[in-house]
């Protein structure tokens, strides 16, 4: 293997309607990295991924994907290419070893040198803990579980880069925790990068090394969750009372601001008090700046997730 890196972006661009959605995304995502793409809803996470994957063809910028274009790149290039979608269509009849065989059959023509396909059902059961069921009927399996198959179809190409979108909706508190370890593990599966979509921080920072933020169609934040704790949650909290009524303001550097507030002239000031906000807060506040914006969106507006 070379050097390149499994995903590369250049002042990518995307438009609906004459609405900009994505405006000069730059990334860079290394092999074997799982790396979180975070950002409120309508930030434009499900475009970004539509055009790494190939299914949506972009309005400008370069990208490049396991070396190749992903809108010119052919069915060799799409073996090697993993996608676990917010839902699947039902296969619920299906045994679910029969499920992954038929459709690892698909990748036995793009087998190589260096990379085998497809996977044995039984190893890919055994890597999302589904091996008990593998005589089950999909219908009858729980909705943790369904994900985890979801998973597995996504893996048995044995694909070097995996999408997840939005992989834990609607599920709840165990299954998404029994998710969260999956998505650990495959990372050191076979150097699988995995690049997915979320719009939960906690989730973000208990999945992935590295969070992306998308915000205005940019992406405003890139790092370890530690990193952002740092980086991006360096606004300060400045709370204080002014001739009786309670006032917050953030500033990057407090100390001009608080200079001058207890400068005023004929001003009292009490109950002053200065925070660093915390990554969370930051984010919920490029949340509800977003939805403030798309509440005032004229009516038949293109809306893109």
């Amino acid at each position: 293997m070379t050097d390149q890196p499994i995903v590369h972006v250049r002042g990518l661009r995307m438009e609906y309607s004459g609405r900009t959605v994505l405006d000069g995304i730059d990334l860079r995502i290394e092999r074997g990295e799982v790396v979180a793409l975070l950002g409120p809803n309508g930030a434009g996470k499900t475009t970004t991924i539509e055009i790494l994957e190939g299914f949506r063809q972009r309005a400008g910028g370069e990208v490049t994907v396991l070396g190749e274009d992903p809108a010119h790149a052919g069915d060799a290039w799409r073996a090697d290419v993993g996608v676990v979608l917010q839902s699947w269509r039902d296969h619920g009849r299906w045994r679910v070893a029969q499920l992954l065989e038929q459709f690892g059959a698909l990748y036995g023509p793009y087998a190589t040198s260096d990379r085998d396909r497809p996977y044995r059902a039984g190893d890919l059961l055994e890597l999302v803990g589904l091996a008990p069921h593998a005589g089950a009927q999909v219908r009858t399996l729980s909705g943790g579980q369904r994900r985890r198959l979801d998973v597995a179809i996504g893996l048995v190409g044995r694909p070097r880069l995996l999408f997840l979108d939005e992989p834990t909706t609607g599920f709840d508190p165990v299954a998404r925790h029994e998710f969260h370890e999956l998505v650990h593990r495959l990372s050191d599966f076979d150097d699988t990068t995995v690049l997915l979509t979320t719009h939960d921080l906690a989730e973000a920072e208990k999945i992935a090394g590295r969070i992306l933020i998308l915000d205005g169609g940019r992406i405003v934040a890139d790092g370890s969750a530690a990193a952002l704790a740092r980086e991006v949650a360096g606004m300060s909290e400045i709370t204080w009372r002014e001739d009786g009524a309670r006032h917050v303001h953030s500033a990057a550097d407090p100390v001009p601001f608080v200079r001058d507030l207890l400068a005023r002239p004929d001003t009292e000031v009490t109950e002053l008090q200065v925070r660093a906000q915390t990554l969370e807060e930051t984010y919920l506040a490029m949340v509800a700046r977003t939805e403030s914006a798309e509440a005032v969106t004229p009516v038949g507006e293109v809306e893109a997730a």
